[in-house]
């Protein structure tokens, strides 16, 4: 259920005060974060935020695209390395050749030996 517009977006206030704080320097360098839960309100455009993800803080550049999202969204908990090693290398069944592909159209029919 989304949260109520009449309480507003939900921000950590300490991630609030180092916006304000980085805001007034015009300071470059990522801001680190825990607070996976806060949300991206337009004060933060333009700011590089470090946001954890239990193991590393994940650098995340705000865009204008990203306001009303959660700052965990953008930085992925867990890593995909890919399915086991048993994977099918073909649609065919085991022992079937796999049909020859079609000569294109217009092509020059191949020489019988």
């Amino acid at each position: 259920m989304a949260r109520s517009i009449k309480k507003g977006p939900f921000v950590d206030l300490h991630l609030m005060k180092k916006v304000d704080a980085v805001r007034g320097t015009n300071d470059k360098r990522p801001i680190k974060t825990w607070s996976r839960r806060s949300t991206i309100v337009p004060d933060f455009v333009g700011l590089t935020i470090a946001v954890h993800n239990g193991k590393q803080h994940i650098p995340v550049y705000i865009t204008e695209n990203m306001v009303g999202h959660k700052l965990g969204e953008f930085a992925l908990t867990r890593q995909f390395k890919g399915h086991s090693a048993d994977r099918k290398t073909s649609g065919t069944p085991t022992g079937t050749p796999a049909p020859a592909p079609a000569p294109a159209p217009g092509a020059a029919p191949a020489a019988k030996k």
